[in-house]
């Protein structure tokens, strides 16, 4: 049945994506863009969350770009690039006439500057005098996750409008990561202008421009008059991300018609927005994962699979995706979607079974839950485009933990507080939900970024096996996407074998919008691009 949704709901996604091209874009007004929560900060290099990220989507660029509904390369900021034989050397060159929202030109040396300021040893050089890059007050997180101190040896202007990386090692993923969030182009005069207050007002060189922030209830962006692109967008003349965390309320602001795109309905609702004629769904494969992990820096968790095994068997997550995501999701095996090349059809994924639970939890030495004591089970506040309401999956996970004896305490906190304590694995953390929408297409993005613990303090499951980590190394630097797959396969075996996250569910993406919102289109990456969105009313 939900294959045949599925198809009904593309098919009329196909057809209204369709009439919108085919109708002629009107310029001006204000769309209204209701959203889960609020942004954590909107310097890309420094972020992880999508709430920022769908604000930087707008208002910054980078070197390369994915075509829309797709992760498909085509050219960003760079018109143009060679990579040299040995595989090492890549030479980007830029567009010309670009300027920031400022008002100065983007070039070479931005280029050097917005990337280089990531990097722990700054071998950059910059084509005249540039400028001196401050010291880090912050680990970019995504950078150090993704080993790139590691990946990328050095950087440097060649010309006005010619950057050259030099890399230490062969990566495969490399130009898809140029076309990721953290590596997003920022203006260095105003950065410098106030490094600390970069993170609340961001000028990039994309099709909106920052206007304002209000805490916790909207941002609002600008059109950029002077949007380099010669054809289509931005069409709007504001951008306005409203944060409203009830989903429900969120919906009812929806059909009132207070906002124009609702993000992250409840599962119910969507069959009320079908009915609506005032509605349409876009609608997007998620390309995303949502889990349970452990605290593996702690112990019990740490050393004891017998203990992990049993929490996994425990929890019906089935039942879960039945119940709370309501059509649009699926149970996951895998920690990456099944539409993703590298995903292994042959790992099982667990099954409910409190019984073996039962008996995995008297194995690992905590009969009917004796001697473990009551753990805590970290639950998300806000929807996530693979959670869409953390806090009673929490609820529902806590209530299958109770059947075989282990008692488990829902502890959440604002958004902001739970991604940064979650960050430095606290003690009074047992169990932890977090998830994940893929940035490149790549199985990389998910298996080493999500996984690796021995490749940075930043990863967040902090699963350390150096079996796992040379593999996740082999897949970096191997070239051959068929055997990038059979590496990234027993890479999934491992995860599963060692119990080290429990992947419960891969959603579909369903944004309920109101009909005079045209050719708005879900991205795989959940990337929210408004440039060629504009509204018929």
């Amino acid at each position: 049945m939900l294959k045949k949704i599925t198809v009904l709901m593309t098919v009329f996604v196909f057809l209204f994506a369709g009439s919108a091209i085919a109708a002629t874009p009107k310029s001006g007004g204000t769309l209204i863009f209701g959203r889960g929560g609020d942004s954590v900060g909107l310097d890309m290099a420094y972020e992880t969350d999508g709430n920022s990220f769908m604000i930087g989507d707008n208002i910054f660029e980078q070197l390369m770009a994915y075509k829309d509904e797709s992760t498909a390369l085509e050219p960003g900021l760079a018109e143009s690039w060679k990579i040299a034989p040995d595989g090492k050397t890549y030479t980007f060159q830029l567009r010309k006439g670009v300027k920031f929202h400022d008002g100065t030109p983007f070039n070479a040396d931005a280029v050097v500057f917005s990337i280089g300021r990531m990097m722990k040893e700054r071998n950059v050089k910059f084509h005249g005098k540039g400028w001196k890059i401050p010291a880090q007050e912050r680990t970019p997180e995504y950078w150090v996750s993704m080993e790139m101190d590691d990946t990328v040896g050095s950087i440097e202007a060649t010309g006005e409008y010619t950057v050259v990386f030099k890399l230490k090692r062969v990566e495969a993923p490399f130009l898809a990561n140029m076309g990721m969030d953290f590596a997003s182009i920022i203006s260095p005069t105003a950065f410098l202008k106030n490094p600390k207050e970069f993170v609340r007002k961001p000028v990039g060189t994309g099709p909106f421009k920052f206007v304002k922030w209000v805490r916790d209830d909207q941002i609002i962006l600008e059109k950029n008059k002077n949007y380099w692109a010669k054809s289509g967008g931005p069409y709007l003349d504001k951008v306005v991300f409203r944060s409203i965390p009830e989903n429900s309320v969120r919906f009812l602001e929806l059909k009132t018609g207070n906002i124009h795109i609702c993000q992250f309905p409840n599962p119910a609702d969507i069959d009320l927005a079908k009915k609506d004629p005032n509605l349409i769904l876009p609608t997007q494969p998620g390309m995303n994962i949502g889990y349970l992990s452990f605290n593996h820096t702690k112990e019990p968790w740490k050393s004891n699979l017998d203990l992990r095994k049993a929490v996994a068997h425990a929890i019906n997550r089935k039942a879960i995706v039945d119940n709370l995501y309501k059509g649009m999701g699926q149970v996951a095996k895998n920690p990456i979607p099944p539409t993703m090349w590298g995903y292994n059809t042959n790992v099982p994924g667990f099954k409910y079974d409190p019984d073996l639970a039962k008996t995995l939890l008297a194995k690992a030495g905590f009969p009917e839950g004796k001697g473990l004591g009551e753990i805590t089970l970290w639950s998300m506040p806000v929807p996530r485009p693979y959670n869409p309401d953390g806090l009673k999956i929490g609820v529902a996970m806590a209530a299958d933990l109770k059947k075989i004896g282990i008692r488990a305490r829902i502890v959440s906190y604002d958004w902001g507080t739970y991604l940064k304590r979650q960050r430095e694995q606290p003690d009074d953390m047992d169990l932890f939900q977090l998830g994940w929408t893929g940035d490149n297409g790549d199985p990389d993005n998910f298996l080493a970024v999500l996984f690796d613990g021995l490749a940075s303090s930043s990863i967040r499951t902090q699963w350390k096996n150096e079996e796992y980590h040379k593999l996740m190394q082999q897949g970096k630097q191997t070239i051959d996407q068929a055997k990038r797959t059979e590496i990234y396969k027993k890479a999934l075996q491992l995860i599963y074998d060692d119990c080290s996250v429990i992947s419960v569910a891969h959603s579909t993406v369903i944004w309920p919008a109101h009909k005079s919102v045209k050719n708005f289109k879900l991205h795989p990456t959940s990337s929210v691009r408004i440039k060629n969105v504009w509204l018929d009313k």
